[in-house]
């Protein structure tokens, strides 16, 4: 990185290595005997109640544990007969996260019975006897955050009938733990992690009855992370609706434990609750998972019916989330989906992606235009060319993202792989015309390069048969650059794509419906693509309309008309 690209970040890299060079010391004071002489209280005897989590679990996963086999995120490891899992060498940093987190306690939970309870309270038993005192990363207060997540609301498998020197030791743990997480649930790193961590605090003093003041402290910080982090329109401040949906699931649950133990819910809890529902519909695409935007996956379709089922209001989505920056064009069956927004800062922009005014289009359950997905931790290797503008349904320049991961080295190394650059002033704006609602957008992340603006405008007629787009390379300075474009339609792989005589594509859906493309002002080619909105990497095909600009600005047209026996 140049000089003038890292000095915006100078403060965040000091504190980030100061924080790093400080680790072994913050470890030996937390774990020696005065510190935790100070984590002592009173101290509870059982869950006042557990609440429930949403989260999918699969019995699948609880078979695999029950035969030695840990996986998360794509990584296994068999655990031999006579060793703990706790004992062993992590093959990588997200692995042995998920493990301190007790990602296994949903699936086992789920399966119950005498083997999943037995698993569970040994797993529990050796976590307790190794992990008691603080270390790095099991007690990090994100990781903490989860794992009491995971005892409060999958515990009763194991505490119910528990033996009483086990239960002892466990509720010891709970303790020290809450109050750990009560002095350091700040240093959860910026974003989602810290918005859990203060929700997951507040849940400790609501499922344990040993203090009060730690719900007080926990709904206190909730409230001021809800504040930093989810947008007047109920977006999430990273602009992905992933992220969005889990800080929903988080709200839901304080919500609920709040009504269980018969109080009141802070109002600013209320009022992002109601804010965050109909912006979850907003992202929803007919099939009832979520659109892929800034780092999210689709997400499971039933999990998300089942937050939105406890939503009594049942607020409808705008059609315009000005905050967010989305634009949503609707009509009959089809849904259109854009993005107008522009880089999230900092912290927030850890998992964001190049997307500028890319979008979605489906048709009732059957998506058609997608943007590529998410590596996430389970495909890391994918993220580097997912995050790439690319891999979404928009124009690319020059073969050109229209921001930029922070390269590998010092800088990346300290403040993780944050997005940079992008459009510094997006617009769009919305007209009604007599061809349909239009959405006009607008963004300059190719000015500084090239000089360029790039302008899209998308129109879906009344009656959601046909969707019209036009994409145009102005030059800002009135001359052209003469560099190479592309714009890119990424189609979903459940769609069958084949060319039709006399130039266009037909798209075949699952659903039976046939939608025809044609395009002007390049040359159309279909290239493969793939799509990772799932747990697993499929093969797809995209469309790509490629061209030069000129002495002038260029403009292609397109077309995806559905076909009308």
């Amino acid at each position: 990185m140049q000089g003038r690209e890292i000095l915006p970040l100078l403060p965040e890299l000091i504190r980030a290595g100061f924080s790093r060079a400080l680790a072994p010391l913050r470890v030996w004071w937390r774990r020696n005997w005065f510190y935790r002489r100070l984590l002592k209280g009173p101290l509870a005897d059982h869950v006042v109640f557990h609440p429930w989590d949403a989260a999918p679990r699969k019995l699948e996963e609880a078979d695999s544990l029950l035969r030695g086999r840990f996986r998360f995120y794509g990584v296994s490891v068999d655990v031999p007969d006579g060793v703990s899992v706790f004992d062993l060498k992590p093959p990588n940093a997200a692995w042995e996260m998920a493990l301190h987190s007790f990602a296994w306690l949903p699936a086992l939970s789920n399966a119950g019975g005498d083997n999943a309870r037995k698993l569970a309270t040994n797993l529990i038993g050796q976590w307790v006897k190794r992990h008691g005192a603080y270390s790095e990363p099991a007690w990090l207060p994100h990781v903490m955050a989860r794992r009491l997540a995971a005892l409060f609301t999958h515990g009763r498998l194991v505490i119910l009938n528990s033996e009483m020197m086990w239960r002892s030791r466990l509720f010891v743990s709970l303790r020290e733990q809450c109050r750990m997480l009560e002095r350091i649930s700040r240093e959860a790193p910026d974003g989602l992690p810290r918005l859990e961590a203060a929700a997951i605090l507040a849940l400790s003093g609501l499922c344990l009855d040993d203090s009060p003041k730690r719900r007080e402290t926990g709904l206190a910080r909730l409230e001021e992370e809800i504040e930093r982090q989810i947008l007047p329109d109920g977006g999430h401040v990273s602009r992905s609706p992933e992220q969005l949906l889990s800080a929903y699931r988080h709200i839901i649950m304080i919500l609920e434990s709040l009504s269980a133990v018969g109080e009141e819910p802070p109002h600013a809890l209320r009022n992002a609750h109601d804010r965050m529902a109909p912006m979850l519909r907003f992202f929803r695409h007919g099939d009832g998972a979520l659109s892929l935007f800034n780092g999210g996956a689709e997400g499971d379709p039933r999990m998300i019916a089942g937050l939105l089922a406890r939503d009594d209001v049942r607020g409808q989505p705008f059609h315009h989330a000005r905050h967010s920056a989305y634009q949503r064009l609707t009509a009959g069956r089809t849904l259109c989906l854009l993005d107008c927004g522009k880089t999230p800062d900092g912290a927030f922009a850890l998992e964001a992606h190049a997307g500028a005014c890319a979008f979605e289009l489906s048709s009732g359950s059957d998506r058609i235009v997608v943007n590529c997905g998410a590596g996430g931790l389970t495909h890391q290797t994918w993220n580097w060319a997912l995050r790439a503008t690319a891999a979404h349904s928009t124009l690319i320049l020059a073969d050109t993202s229209s921001a930029q991961v922070l390269p590998v080295g010092l800088p990346r190394d300290l403040l993780g792989p944050r997005l940079t650059g992008g459009p510094k002033a997006p617009l769009s704006r919305r007209v009604e015309t007599a061809q349909g609602w239009t959405v006009e957008a607008m963004h300059d992340a190719y000015v500084a390069a090239f000089g360029v603006r790039h302008e899209r405008q998308i129109t879906l007629s009344p009656q959601g048969l046909m969707v019209t787009g036009r994409d145009r390379l102005v030059p800002v300075d009135g001359t052209a650059s003469g560099a190479s474009f592309a714009v890119r339609f990424h189609i979903h792989p459940d769609v069958r794509v084949s060319r039709l005589d006399g130039g266009g594509i037909l798209l075949k859906l699952p659903g039976g419906e046939g939608w025809r493309f044609r395009c002007g002002g390049g040359v159309l080619d279909v290239e493969e693509s793939v799509y990772l909105g799932g747990p697993v990497v499929r093969r797809a095909e995209q469309l790509v309309i490629s061209g030069t600009m000129k002495d002038a600005p260029a403009e292609i047209a397109w077309v995806f008309e559905q076909i009308v026996a």
